[in-house]
């Protein structure tokens, strides 16, 4: 294969990583977001235990986008870690803090307090650094000879702080969809008022950040305003998908509702990816300007071929088999 096949190929494969895990980890990050507002400590039980089994094999889909990155488009790293550093860094942070409370929460008494609230403030910085770092690839980076030439905050500016806000508010929509779908009684109820509330907030910034996006750079204004577009059907699918979640909670049909929220997500990034599309580092560097020898790229390429299929297998394994419903009292651990 030519790098331009293999190139692309690379891109759907990380593109698909990324969606995965944002789909995957996000309603566990939103719960950890909710975890100070539970009603309860028996409805903190339930939110933990509903994705106890599940949680950690969700990360893999981060680890398979990150090692793919590094091998079908070095330069990506070369670039985007000096200036995403600080960024990275606090959501690893956050992703280790929450991790550990998850395990120690479980085993204590007195310090449980504590745990709660590592759970919950790694949740939200891992949550607000990655939307961070999603706001600071859509506004691009300066750069001079392939090398990064901008400040060590520059990924921190009001717009990227909004996509930060958005997306903590988005995977907070997305546990309470979730935890409806997961629970009974009293917690179900709690988090079934909660949705129409989140879903207005991720609305207003789902507006906000679509009108600001195309006036970030004049290719992404062209890109969508120039002229009709296929693409203007991802956002008018996300208002749909919206719209959807509502009725969807209305009628208390739990799994549609977690579903469009899913949805909600999936053409909302889509649309990010378009605006920048081909550039992997934006605005200079497109995926051929930065991708590996394309026998480096054709060799990881078979052992991914491999890998995704049996990611898939089992995560799709496990939630089967921890399907239904999670009461208090009962549970993983």
């Amino acid at each position: 294969m030519e790098m331009y096949d293999l190139s692309l190929i690379w891109a759907v494969i990380l593109a698909f990583s990324v969606i995965m895990y944002v789909l995957m980890d996000g309603f566990d990050l939103g719960l950890g977001i909710l975890f100070p507002f539970a009603p309860d400590e028996d409805a903190r039980d339930v939110m933990m235990n509903s994705v106890a089994p599940i949680w950690d094999g969700n990360e893999t889909w981060l680890v398979l986008g990150g090692a793919g990155l590094i091998a079908a488009f070095p330069l990506v790293y070369t670039i985007l870690l000096p200036a995403l550093y600080l960024g990275v860094f606090l959501m690893l942070a956050g992703l280790i803090f929450r991790g550990v409370a998850f395990e120690f929460r479980f085993k204590s008494k007195r310090t449980r307090r504590w745990w709660n609230a590592a759970f919950s403030g790694g949740s939200f910085v891992a949550a607000f650094a990655q939307g961070c770092v999603v706001g600071a690839y859509i506004q691009g980076f300066e750069t001079a000879d392939r090398v990064y030439t901008g400040g060590a905050f520059d990924w921190l500016t009001p717009f990227s702080i909004l996509t930060g806000i958005g997306l903590v508010v988005g995977y907070t929509l997305l546990g309470a969809t979730w935890l409806v779908l997961k629970s009974e009684g009293h917690v179900r109820e709690w988090a079934r008022g909660l949705i129409p509330k989140l879903l207005i907030g991720v609305l207003v910034v789902f507006v906000i950040v679509s009108l600001w996006t195309p006036w970030i750079d004049s290719g992404v204004f062209d890109r969508w305003f120039n002229h009709l577009q296929v693409i203007w059907l991802l956002p008018f699918a996300a208002l749909l998908c919206a719209v959807g979640i509502y009725m969807a909670t209305r009628r208390h049909r739990e799994g549609l509702a977690f579903l469009l929220t899913l949805g909600l997500f999936i053409f909302t990034y889509l649309g990010l990816l378009v605006s920048r599309w081909p550039y992997v580092i934006p605005p200079d560097y497109t995926l051929w300007d930065a991708a590996s020898a394309p026998e480096s790229q054709f060799f990881i390429l078979i052992g991914v071929l491999f890998v995704v299929p049996i990611i898939l297998t089992y995560t799709a394994w496990s939630y089967w088999v921890f399907r239904g419903k999670v009461r208090v009292g009962e549970g993983y651990h």
